[in-house]
């Protein structure tokens, strides 16, 4: 426990009255996949050919997002490749998370449902790597020990913007092949040349990667804006950089955003890498880390973060880019694990600490009595679930005006009082 209470005057005090809030529907297109498993299994037996699997061991990676139907897509692709006489077993390829360990590692796939007793094949965790080779610009590229021991290699992923950087290819399967597989070493090793160069080393160390490994294809996921998925893709190796670059396209098509034009409080419940890479999504803030440019949101003032998510195991990147948080929250932070991921990311404003208060109540008046030209009944006042559920949320009576005109909100209740329990902190 960093520390047990916060005692800061606040001139006025911190009794006073705040805005009153409505729960409305953001709409946003809703095409899902329903057979999930059904499709793995279809894609698979059209696209790739069974011999090449007979007698090999596969690797099949999987990654330490928050993916929906994650477990069910690789537990598919474990069962079709048995099918063909393969005998598959999973690594993480996560890069520096899970706190840089192996077991680490291991315990965010359990979280997810991906383990031996789940997946029917063993979950092989390590740090090691081997160097594969070097790109043109001296760049060693590492890859995951066990999985390069593997006769073929197969990487699942989700296909979506990238929450520092911007370019063809962002979050994917060539990001997963050199930074995931890369493992500790191999995500430090890319880092270091920083952010601003990912849109050209990312596809250089795939590429690579392909090149130099037994890659036998990927999957590619992509969601629709209610983190549902709405498509997947099995691809051949032969095929990830030209299909990937063309369903990072249909992923940005499909993210969600906040429907109005400007924001003086964003309250956000929780932040956690099983959300974001980034805790909470630049992509919808409009703060990334990194400082690059590309990253359109509302205007906003302050940004409040209350929690922390389960799945997050106390990993608190992104904290940084909040304004005001609670002790809640900062007392769950495991810094050990927060910080081996800034670390390794070289962007340490992730893990930089904001204005810490007792309660939520206290967070959300200090953020809103320091946003600038703002009276609290006019204050306007989003407070989200996390960056991945914005279909539902609430706004404040200050968007009246605004959302009456908008087809793609729905006010789903009449305005209301935010309700705070008797420790300070806000009731459903």
């Amino acid at each position: 426990m960093i520390l047990e209470r916060v005692n800061v005057p606040l001139a006025g005090g911190y009794e006073i009255d705040l805005p009153k809030m409505m729960r409305v529907k953001q709409h946003f297109n809703a095409d899902r996949l329903e057979d999930i498993e059904g499709e793995v299994v279809k894609q698979m037996q059209a696209k790739l050919v069974p011999d090449v699997f007979q007698g090999k061991r596969v690797a099949v990676a999987a990654g330490s997002r928050g993916i929906a139907n994650l477990a069910a897509i690789v537990k598919s692709t474990i069962t079709q490749l048995k099918a063909w006489g393969a005998e598959p077993f999973i690594v993480p390829a996560m890069g520096s998370h899970g706190g840089a360990t192996a077991q680490g590692q291991a315990k965010i796939l359990a979280d997810y449902g991906i383990d031996e007793k789940t997946m029917g094949v063993p979950v092989i965790s390590s740090m090691d790597v081997v160097e594969l080779t070097k790109l043109d610009n001296g760049m060693p590229v590492y890859l995951d020990k066990e999985a390069s021991q593997a006769d073929l290699i197969v990487v699942v992923n989700r296909i979506k913007p990238h929450t520092d950087f911007k370019g063809d290819f962002e979050s994917g399967l060539l990001k997963m092949l050199g930074i995931g597989l890369g493992k500790h070493k191999g995500a430090t090793t890319l880092h270091s040349y920083g952010f601003d160069q990912f849109h050209d080393l990312i596809p250089k160390t795939g590429k690579a990667i392909l090149e130099k490994a037994p890659v036998a294809f990927g999957i590619g996921i992509v969601e629709n804006a209610y983190d549902e998925t709405a498509k997947l893709e099995v691809i051949p190796a032969e095929d990830i950089v030209e299909r990937e670059k063309s369903l990072l396209i249909e992923a940005k098509q499909n993210m969600p955003k906040l429907l109005v034009s400007e924001i003086d409080v964003l309250i956000v419940d929780e932040i956690g890498k099983n959300i974001s890479g980034s805790g909470m999504d630049p992509n919808i803030t409009g703060r990334p880390g990194s400082k690059l440019p590309g990253f359109s949101a509302p205007p906003i003032q302050k940004v409040v973060v209350l929690d922390l998510t389960e799945k997050t195991h106390g990993n608190a990147t992104g904290i940084g880019m909040a304004d005001v948080t609670t002790l809640h929250c900062v007392n769950k932070i495991d810094f050990s694990y927060t910080y081996a991921n800034c670390i390794t990311s070289t962007v340490l404003e992730g893990a930089k600490l904001p204005l810490i208060m007792n309660n939520d109540k206290e967070a959300i008046i200090v953020a809103l009595k320091t946003c600038n030209r703002v009276t609290p009944e006019r204050a306007k006042i989003v407070r989200i679930k996390n960056t991945l559920e914005l279909n539902e949320i609430y706004l404040s009576e200050a968007y009246l005006h605004e959302i009456r005109s908008q087809d793609k909100i729905t006010i789903l209740s009449e305005p209301g009082e935010m309700r705070f329990d008797e420790q300070g902190y806000l009731l459903d």
